[in-house]
């Protein structure tokens, strides 16, 4: 009988655990921010957008992905649109990096954070929670 601890299942629950819980920290200091830190958080992301509501709903959305969605992630709830969520929340991190890659040494030191984890959730998206999670939602 295959022990629970070498299976697939076990690999994905321990990514999902150990990256939830980095997101769950980096996400509830932005929401707890309020309105003016989550309209700075999307114009910084996402310098194009005007000053007000929907920069605010951004920033809001971002911190929600990360805050929120590093719970859900850990809980195996609603997981592809966690990952999604995600997803988009490291690729506008990602867009973001890339103006400060002064060359191709630099690009891991600079950009490498989101774009591994850009990585990850897209590979978490299309592998599932895997059976150890909350629910039967994926």
């Amino acid at each position: 009988m295959k022990s629970l601890l070498f299976t697939k299942d076990f690999g994905i629950l321990v990514l999902r655990v150990g990256i939830g819980i980095m997101f769950i920290l980096h996400g509830l200091p932005k929401l707890m921010g309020g309105p003016t830190a989550w309209e700075k958080l999307a114009q910084f992301g996402l310098p194009f957008l005007p000053e007000g509501i929907l920069a605010m709903i951004f920033g809001l959305s971002a911190a929600i992905a990360e805050g929120v969605g590093g719970l859900f992630l850990i809980l195996g709830l609603y997981h592809r649109i966690t990952c999604l969520a995600l997803a988009a929340t490291m690729a506008v991190a990602l867009s973001t990096k890339l103006g400060g890659v002064t060359g191709f040494a630099d690009f891991a030191k600079t950009a490498g954070w989101p774009l591994e984890l850009l990585i990850v959730f897209i590979a978490l998206f299309f592998m599932g929670a895997g059976r150890l999670k909350i629910g039967k939602t994926d």
